[in-house]
């Protein structure tokens, strides 16, 4: 990846340098999280306020009460389709 050199993990990203549509999974992880996991931003919570994520660490965690146009500040590897009722999802790198 263009911008990422290096020790990953003795570099922490502080901004995002590309973001992509995130189409949930119960058994497909988001592209490009093999590595180093994803933040999230999530667009629309007019069907329901919950993601359902798994964690970088391999951990579930399900958030609730999530707000549109607000950022998740964790690092995902998945956003689960059973689960999560929030839209328009985006995984920021």
């Amino acid at each position: 990846m263009r911008g990422l050199e290096g020790n990953m993990q003795a570099q922490p990203r502080v901004f995002a340098h590309d973001a992509v549509a995130v189409t949930p999974s119960d058994t497909v992880d988001i592209p490009n999280t093999s590595e180093r996991g994803c933040c999230l931003y999530v667009g629309d919570v007019s069907g329901g306020t919950d993601v359902k994520v798994t964690m970088e660490s391999g951990n579930e965690a399900t958030f609730k009460g999530v707000t549109a146009g607000s950022f998740l500040p964790v690092l995902v590897t998945r956003v689960h389709a059973t689960g999560t009722t929030a839209t328009q999802i985006l995984a920021l790198y």
